[in-house]
Formats: structure tokens, sequence, C-alpha cells
């Protein structure tokens, strides 16, 4: 039974092994390579640089004005997050603590956007958008991804609420504490874990985001990091060095995010899960 146990044990670890070098190797090669020049990289991807060639960090941060648009992806990410997390999470507790036919419909109406894909929304958004003025700004796009972020968000945030006994908000309430009070003293607190979570994948996603800022930014004042690096991939040849300098320069910063906030996601997504 024990030799059953630790071979079934070896082979799990295994193929953690194998899916953990399976996600490296995408990271090693972009490194590795923004630091060789460009027929280097074309001879080999998979070779160390023969000089490393940090000169182009420092051409990709002047071509692409990279404190600028990293600026950009910041208020936008960090915008769209905040925003995300407030408007879902105060939906959540009015639909489960409000429960009834009118609720189920406004939960399921909300959820059932999830399904729908964004390609075929891409010319209503961008006509809406631009009666309403959205284009080309940042905080168009703020409001954009609020609009797509707060379903799932809601989903998270709706079976996490449901397991938080409304004993502690009648208690509060017997104390004094208003409906506002309530939500920010009582249940933000209890929230953390999923909020954490929520927190996470959102701000990946956005960070992240090609299409939506492809489509709505056309200034390059206004543009991402993901689009500003868009630069150097041409229609008849790629800048590779340069493109993979900048994707390097933009990732290091939601690595050290993701890592440090990474032992969060599991929890969040489980104990949402369970007491759904």
């Amino acid at each position: 039974m024990k030799d059953r146990y630790d071979t079934g044990k070896f082979v799990i670890e295994l193929v953690m092994i194998m899916f953990g070098i399976l996600f490296f190797v995408p990271l090693y090669l972009t490194f590795i390579n923004a630091f060789k020049r460009y027929d280097e990289v074309l001879a080999s991807t998979s070779s160390l640089p023969d000089v490393w060639q940090f000169s182009n960090f420092t051409t990709v941060w002047s071509q692409i004005q990279f404190p600028g648009v990293f600026m950009n992806s910041l208020i936008i990410t960090v915008g769209s997050v905040v925003g995300i997390l407030l408007i879902s999470s105060a939906a959540a507790y009015q639909l489960v603590r409000n429960p009834g036919i009118w609720s189920n419909i406004i939960f399921m109406i909300i959820l059932s956007s999830l399904v729908i894909p964004f390609q075929t929304m891409m010319i209503p958004l961008v006509k809406v958008a631009k009666d309403f003025h959205l284009i080309n700004s940042l905080h168009g796009m703020i409001i954009m991804y609020l609009g797509f972020g707060v379903p799932l968000a809601l989903f998270l945030y709706h079976g996490f609420v449901k397991g938080i006994p409304v004993e502690l908000e009648e208690a509060a309430t017997i104390d004094g504490c208003g409906t506002v009070g309530v939500y920010f003293r009582i249940l933000l607190p209890l929230l953390a874990p999923i909020t954490t979570t929520i927190a996470i994948l959102h701000t990946l996603w956005i960070w992240n985001d090609f299409l939506l800022p492809f489509i709505m930014l056309t200034s390059k004042a206004n543009r991402t990091i993901p689009l500003a690096t868009y630069v150097y991939f041409g229609e008849y040849a790629n800048q590779w060095n340069l493109a993979l300098a900048a994707l390097t320069m933009a990732i290091i910063p939601v690595i050290a995010f993701f890592l440090m906030m990474q032992r969060y996601i599991i929890q969040g997504i489980t104990a949402g899960a369970v007491k759904g």
C-alpha cells in the first residue's frame, strides 16, 4: 500500500516538474534573447548571447517612451481593478442579502455576459464608445474594463458572501452601524481572501491585454505597454531582440506582483467555491 502511494506521489511530482519546465522555457527564451543582437536571435533562440546587449533595453526605453506607457498601463490597471472590486463586492452584497426573483434575474443576466465572445462585441463596442467620446482615453478604457471585469468578480463574490453569517451584520446594525458602515467595516474585511484573488486575476488580465487597447487607443501618448511593444512587429520583419527586451521589461512588475500574492489565489477560489 505504501509502495503504491509512493509511486503515485512520484508520478504526480514528475508531472508537476514537467509542467514547471513547460512554463519556464518561454520565460527563459524571452530573457536570453532580449540580450542578443538581431542576427543572433535568428541564428539560435536557445543559446546564450555571445555578448550581453544591455543596449537593447536603453533603446526600447527611449523608442517607445517606456515611462509614459508604463504609467498609462498602471493607471488603467489600478483604476479598473479598484472599480471592479468595489462595484462587484457591493453588488454581490445586495443581491445575496436581498434574495428574490429579481435578484436572481439580475444575477443571471450579468453572468450571461461571460459566455458572449469578445469578438462579437467589437464593432458595437467601438460605435458606442465613439458616441460617448470614450475612444482614445484612459478613463474610457477603465469604464470598458469595468464592464468586462465585473461579471466574473461578481460570480466569485456572490459565492463567498453566501457563507458570511448574517448575524454579524445584524449585530453591527444593532450597535448603530448603517448599511455603508456594515459594508466597509464588516463585509470588506471578511472578503479579503477572495478580494485578493480577484485583484490578482484581473491585474494580470488587464496589464497584459492587447486587443482592447488596440481597437480603442489611437494616440501614442495613451498607449499601454503591450500596444507600444507592437511597433517591433512589422509586416515583413520583426525586431525580435527589441521586442523581447520590451516584453521582459513589461513582465517584471507583473511577475513580482504575482509572486508576492500567488498564495492567495487557490485560497480565495477554494473558499469562494466552498462557501457558495
